[in-house]
C-alpha cells in the first residue's frame, strides 16, 4: 500500500507528499534527516493522510494536492466535503 500524508508545519505551511512507509517518511520529516522544505519549518504535526493501492495513484494525489488552494487543504483536513466542493468551485471561477 502506498499513503498520500499532508503536514501542517510550525509555520502553519503545508506539505503534500506520498509513501509506501507512512511511520519512516513522517520520522525522516521530524528528524530533517531528508533535506528539503519541511527540514527548516519543524516540528511538522500529520494532518492527513490516505491509503492508495499503487504508487502512481498516490503520486498523482500528491500532485493534485499541492495544487490546491489553503482552503480546499484545509477543508480536507476537517473531512468536510461541502467546503472542499465550494472551494473547488470558487478556485475554478477565479480562474
Amino acid at each position: 500500500m502506498f499513503y498520500v500524508y499532508l503536514l501542517r508545519c510550525a509555520d502553519g505551511a503545508y506539505y503534500a507528499g506520498h509513501t509506501d512507509d507512512l511511520p519512516r517518511r513522517l520520522a525522516e520529516h521530524e528528524q530533517g534527516t531528508t533535506p528539503g522544505y519541511t527540514t527548516m519549518r519543524r516540528p511538522v504535526t500529520l494532518v492527513f493522510s490516505q491509503e492508495l493501492p499503487s504508487r502512481e495513484e498516490a503520486l498523482a494525489a500528491e500532485r493534485q494536492i499541492k495544487r490546491w488552494s489553503r482552503r480546499k487543504k484545509e477543508a480536507l483536513i476537517a473531512g468536510d466535503w461541502n467546503l472542499l466542493k465550494a472551494a473547488a468551485r470558487k478556485d475554478f471561477s477565479c480562474r
